[in-house]
């Protein structure tokens, strides 16, 4: 990106530091040079810098306070929930950025459970949170991140409708729910997500984390291959699987669940080292692991799919800890598991900056501007972990804000 070009976008008050201020002008340059309009652009750079700047919940109204006050306000909440500008466009662009200047190895799926005090906000149901392990009152989104063993980045959103949203038509109205919003369960939310992503041009696919433990996972696998996207998928001890490998135990016995046909093999483990910053601090760890050609049961007449079945153990004693089936079944145990870890890498993300850039503070009730919110948000996100110098491993959260904030 030329200096000439990034500079271009600087409308606002000067950055942290000079470092921080290039990353900051290429990524304004790459997300918003596409905005038919002057201020539009300079509209998505204030509130790009008000998500990095302004102190606590990351609303509207914080943001605008960084940049004028009552004015800035109303043109900002026009900009993010009444005007027209497709945000879709925007997140290509960013996933394409990051393509460039941060090697992602895999995507990952991530739900968003997002805590709401009322009903109005677009998607607001009671449901179970399995972070907390309680029901609560909110949102449930899905972002697709783009995760290395360095950073990781959502670049992809879709945001979960219960059935009240999709078939009221006063509640669909209200908060501006497109007419192409159908039914659908939170494994398809998640799955569409990724294949939304997959779907954008010059953007390579990459193998995709997914947890499948709760649901359909045949039906998921299925959608993900004819879309050529590999899928590393986290399953539960239960899953049934047929053992494709004559040579070992269990060949020929018929479906078998994932865990006896892991715990006949343990054998067959084997120690794989890998990096674990999910801490605080990068830590070499070791994990026993194996992996097993497998099938899932089909309908007669239906082809079977050769797949892995991996397994990790962090006490040999006892069952194994993480499942997984993958149809990357030309890859190594080693290489595998490294990738799973990718998913910690997200987690650990979220967390530290993720939160701080207002990924869960959209306090508005339209699904267009909470897509827009979002978009930006993760915008914000991408230039904290990008800058020179930036290691989430040393820093515990960002912005100053305190983890584990519920939004409003």
């Amino acid at each position: 990106m030329s200096t000439s070009v990034a500079t271009r976008f600087r409308t606002v008050a000067a950055p942290r530091d000079a470092a921080d201020e290039d990353v900051y002008g290429e990524l304004c340059a790459a997300l918003f040079s596409a905005f038919p309009r002057r201020d539009q652009r300079i509209k998505a750079e204030q509130y790009l810098r008000g998500l990095l700047t302004a102190q606590g919940r990351k609303s509207i109204r914080n943001i605008a306070a960084q940049i004028g006050g009552p004015a800035a306000e109303q043109s900002l909440h026009h900009f993010i929930s009444s005007s027209t500008w497709d945000w879709r466009p925007m997140r290509a662009e960013l996933a394409r950025f990051l393509q460039q200047n941060s090697g992602p190895q895999a995507w990952v799926v991530r739900p968003m459970p997002i805590p709401k005090a009322g009903d109005h906000s677009v998607g607001v149901d009671r449901r179970f949170d399995p972070e907390r392990g309680q029901v609560f009152r909110g949102q449930q989104a899905f972002g697709v991140w783009m995760a290395s063993e360095e950073l990781s980045v959502p670049v992809n959103w879709r945001l979960f409708l219960p059935d009240p949203w999709v078939k009221d038509r006063t509640r669909r109205d209200r908060a501006e729910v497109p007419e192409g919003a159908a039914e659908e369960t939170l494994e398809e939310c998640a799955v569409n997500a990724a294949l939304d992503t997959a779907r954008w041009p010059e953007v390579t696919r990459k193998p995709l984390l997914l947890d499948i433990r709760g649901g359909a996972g045949r039906a998921a696998l299925h959608r993900l291959a004819v879309a050529g996207v590999p899928v590393v998928a986290r399953i539960g001890t239960g899953c049934r699987l047929t053992v494709a490998d004559r040579s070992l135990p269990g060949f020929g016995a018929g479906p078998l669940t994932a865990q006896q046909i892991l715990e006949s093999l343990k054998g067959l483990r084997r120690p794989v080292s890998w990096v674990d910053s999910a801490a605080g601090v990068r830590t070499s760890r070791t994990s026993l692991a194996t992996a097993v050609r497998v099938t899932l049961p089909v309908p007669a007449g239906e082809r079977q799919r050769p797949l892995l079945l991996l397994g990790e153990w962090d006490d040999p004693r006892r069952a194994p800890a993480r499942l997984w089936i993958t149809d990357l079944t030309g890859s190594a145990v080693g290489p595998l598991l490294r990738l799973t870890k990718l998913s910690r890498r997200v987690e650990r993300d979220f967390r530290a900056v993720g939160e701080g850039a207002g990924l869960r503070d959209f306090v508005g009730r339209s699904f267009r501007g909470w897509h827009r919110h979002i978009t930006l948000a993760s915008a914000a996100h991408a230039a904290t972990v990008l800058a020179p110098g930036w290691n989430t491993a040393a820093a515990p959260t960002a912005f100053g804000q305190v983890q584990g904030r519920s939004a409003g």
